[in-house]
């Protein structure tokens, strides 16, 4: 199982993880291949369904995923943009799983890929500012609390992966 350290505050919480490979993979696997390590439960199409997740790599672009029949939701949008170093999004995810069409009510979530020297990087990523989704905000940052150490263990598994079949 990956190493997943977390931290919580009452609005923000913190994931670190160490992974075997250099920025420049750790982004591109992140933000490239989505569809490869986030939780297909997690998606409103489900996971028979969903026939695409991804990012649009640039300032600006959406974070989405196109279900059955052409059915897209958007679910964030990138406001930094900065392979290899940093993405920072917004997450327009109610805690009712209801999508929040104002990115000024929708928390964010910040990741940086630091690189340490011996080939690997360290992997922090910050979901913040959960008080915009009101009243729910504390209950929402515990479930997401799971959710995110599920989300990091499978992308560092698949980072893994992606490692060994390159080399």
């Amino acid at each position: 199982m990956a190493d997943v350290r977390q931290d919580v505050e009452r609005y923000a919480l913190r994931s670190t993880l160490l992974a075997p490979a250099t920025a420049e993979q750790a982004f591109a696997v992140f933000t490239g291949a989505l569809a490869d390590w986030w939780v297909r439960e997690y998606t409103w199409s489900g996971p028979e369904a969903l026939a695409e997740l991804g990012i649009e790599p640039k300032a600006g672009g959406m974070l989405y995923e196109i279900g059955p029949y052409g059915f897209r939701s958007d679910w964030g949008r990138v406001l930094t943009w900065d392979p290899p170093k940093r993405l920072v999004f917004t997450w327009q995810i109610g805690p009712d799983r209801v999508p929040v069409p104002d990115p000024a009510r929708a928390s964010e979530v910040e990741v940086l890929f630091l690189p340490d020297g011996s080939g690997q990087t360290r992997i922090e990523v910050e979901h913040r500012h959960f008080d915009r989704h009101g009243a729910a905000a504390e209950g929402y940052r515990e479930a997401l609390t799971a959710g995110w150490h599920e989300l990091l263990s499978r992308y560092l598994d698949t980072l893994t992966r992606y490692d060994a079949e390159s080399n």
